[in-house]
């Protein structure tokens, strides 16, 4: 008896080790990836962390750390190193620069089908379409004028004597109602309503031609040959996570976009995800039929050869190994977009 008495509190022991260990066994193993963004937390990036915020990233076995960008911070150096493992990129040029530079990254996505640059003009200006603003003072970023203000040129016309430099400030905008001034579609209206009380007048340029793809997830070309099933669940899990941040309860992604940066109120967070809607940033053309995150190759070429023509690239940089659509195309997640 003493002996029974004995070996029953080592059973019990035992079956909960074994317990525990099962436990432990049953719980996946996470592979462990890293994503830069290009700029600090904003609703311009809110499908990237609406994945990580509700378990998206989780549910396909990744174990993510966004990590932002911001004025002093080069994340795609960092990629090039293999310090991070993917990078979100501002806009197609970026990717072709790589090639002509013999940099090993790819372009495995585009998050939005249309760039968000536009131009603010006052309503007094009467300005209707891109043309109107030729007789206006421009103001325009250095970046600005080495990029879209090359096609703007090339394409219909534009003068460089009419742009003066835009600081990121927009009180020589305010101060002058014979001018225009580049933003985003997301950001730079509302700033303008919020600081000056009247509502600009906006043209994006995505409207007008200009069709970069923006918003764009990169990465190695050794990760893409080595793992190619992890870049695969790192692309669907993001394009889940940018469906349900416009469709569905975002509140999570936005709750740690706030965290991140206290700047992003929520007035500006529903804005910046209004504007997207409306103006088909992420989800519009070819994410219609194939899914956020679509590309294809006759809108590379189209791109490509509009920035030739402006000077901006060279002719003779293979734009084919900018991109792959190996990871794209796939229909994901248009389950989750609402029925109009």
């Amino acid at each position: 008896m003493r002996l029974v008495h004995l070996l029953r509190p080592l059973t019990a022991g035992l079956m909960l080790a074994l317990m525990l260990a099962g436990s432990a066994a049953a719980e996946p193993v996470l592979d462990k990836v890293s994503f830069g963004t290009n700029w600090v937390a904003e609703g311009e990036h809110g499908g990237f962390f609406q994945a990580l915020a509700d378990g998206t990233y989780k549910k396909y076995g990744l174990d993510v750390t966004i990590v932002p960008g911001g004025p002093n911070v080069n994340n795609r150096a960092l990629l090039v190193a293999g310090k991070l493992d993917f990078f979100m990129s501002a806009n197609t040029l970026q990717s072709f620069d790589a090639v002509a530079n013999k940099v090993p990254v790819v372009a495995v996505a585009a998050m939005f089908q249309k760039d968000p640059q536009v131009f603010l003009a006052h309503p007094e200006s009467r300005v209707a379409r891109l043309e109107d603003l030729k007789p206006l003072t421009l103001f325009v970023s250095k970046e600005g004028i080495s990029s879209y203000f090359q096609w703007l040129k090339s394409e219909f016309g534009f003068d460089e004597s009419k742009v003066k430099p835009y600081t990121f400030n927009a009180q020589p905008f305010l101060a002058d109602r014979n001018s225009a001034m580049q933003g985003y579609v997301t950001s730079e209206p509302f700033a303008v309503e919020k600081q000056a009380g009247f509502k600009p007048t906006v043209i994006l340029l995505a409207d007008a031609g200009f069709n970069t793809y923006s918003t764009l997830i990169e990465t190695r070309r050794d990760l893409i040959d080595k793992k190619q099933d992890l870049v695969q669940r790192f692309v669907d899990a993001s394009i889940i996570g940018w469906y349900t941040y416009l469709y569905g309860d975002n509140t999570a992604g936005k709750a740690m976009i706030k965290k991140l940066n206290p700047d992003m109120t929520d007035d500006l967070l529903a804005y910046s995800a209004a504007k997207m809607k409306a103006y088909g940033i992420v989800d519009s053309g070819d994410s219609l039929r194939d899914g956020i995150g679509a590309m294809n190759d006759a809108r590379y070429a189209s791109f490509f050869d509009k920035m030739v023509r402006a000077g901006v690239v060279r002719r003779d940089i293979d734009f084919r190994k900018a991109y792959t659509l190996r990871f794209v195309n796939k229909g994901v997640g248009l389950d989750l977009r609402p029925d109009k």
